[in-house]
């Protein structure tokens, strides 16, 4: 298999996205397993390796893709002017390169000139724009590709998936639909079987309220609207349980029997994945026809500039993003019509 290109967005540049994409590549051995493209300013990233204090790493600076070394980490310019980098700042401009940084590497993703995607984290309120209206980056990637995607926390033990991505606790209820929930089951089967090479994949279900509804007693959605979409799931095959309380089901270590968990909502799933995983997990978007992974992590402003952040989950997500792609490669081809028969004259 030829070597994976990975494209990496540099995310906000006043986080610490720049810090752990260089901590990442400064281990040569990375480069064994891909051939790195990041989208920034070799400006902007010889002002972090200065505020780091590293003096012993430098990105190959190329125009296009095909110029990028398989030996090097590769930066391709995506702005010439000099930018002001206010470590730990949330301003106008961390959000505008990081926008800009996003659309390059988006473009050549959909171009095919990249193999994957792997994002540094974004401030998802001063990257907003006339381009840019959406809560996050699953819903801009999920509107620029195809597919419908599921967001996806992965770490070597534990699969979270989630039905409602970025929106207000109190839309959870009202949004949630049986047949929202279904739609979610059959990608995360989908990708369980695909990504991640999982055959007859078992999926817990969570429930929405309290002791996943007593009944009844706390809340009609468990009987209403998760169970059905559950029997629907059942019924084409999928290995689909629940709904679960969620409290007793990671609190008792039930989540161990299980490849890969449906949460409802956004922190019924990433509280406890945090919690069990913070550190080595890797955020995956399920469900598009493009690998795009990031690190579990936001962009750290607290820390920026003062070489504090860790890389090991940035580092998870190259690896993760090859993994992937190198899967959906591997079931493609074994799924090809093995009696296709060339036609010689």
């Amino acid at each position: 298999m030829k070597k994976i290109k990975i494209g990496i967005s540099i995310g906000d540049i006043n986080g610490i996205g720049m810090e752990v994409i260089i901590k990442t590549f400064m281990d040569n051995r990375m480069l064994d397993f891909c051939t790195p493209i990041v989208y920034g300013s070799s400006k902007l990233a010889a002002k972090h390796r200065k505020a780091l204090e590293i003096n012993d790493f430098s990105f190959h600076k190329i125009k296009s893709i095909d110029e990028a070394n398989p030996k090097k980490a590769n930066l391709i310019e995506c702005w010439q002017e000099d930018v002001e980098v206010a470590f730990g700042e949330a301003n106008t401009d961390g959000g505008k390169y990081a926008l800009i940084s996003l659309e390059h590497a988006s473009k050549d993703l959909f171009e095919n000139k990249i193999d994957a995607l792997v994002t540094a984290p974004i401030n998802k309120d001063n990257i907003q724009s006339e381009t840019f209206n959406f809560p996050g980056h699953t819903e801009y990637l999920s509107d620029k590709f195809e597919g419908s995607s599921l967001m996806l926390m992965v770490s070597d033990n534990l699969k979270i998936g989630v039905v409602t991505n970025h929106i207000p606790l109190s839309e959870v209820a009202k949004t949630l639909t049986a047949d929202s929930i279904f739609s979610k089951l059959k990608i995360l089967k989908n990708s369980l079987v695909k990504d991640f090479s999982c055959t007859n994949p078992r999926i817990a279900v969570l429930g929405l309220n309290p002791h996943a509804g007593d009944n009844g007693l706390l809340g009609k959605e468990e009987e209403e609207i998760i169970t059905p979409a559950i029997n629907n799931a059942k019924s084409i095959g999928i290995n689909a349980f629940g709904p679960y309380p969620a409290d007793g089901f990671f609190g008792s270590g039930n989540y161990r029997k299980f490849d890969a968990i449906l949460a409802m909502y956004h922190d019924q799933g990433l509280i406890p994945f945090k919690s069990l995983s913070f550190g080595e997990g890797v955020n995956f978007t399920a469900g598009l026809n493009i690998t795009r992974t990031s690190p579990d992590h936001g962009v750290a402003y607290e820390i920026a500039g003062k070489n504090m952040a860790s890389e090991s989950s940035f580092r998870a997500a190259i690896y993760m993003a090859c993994d992937i792609y190198k899967n959906r490669t591997l079931n493609q081809e074994i799924n090809e019509d093995p009696l296709k028969i060339k036609r010689v004259d």
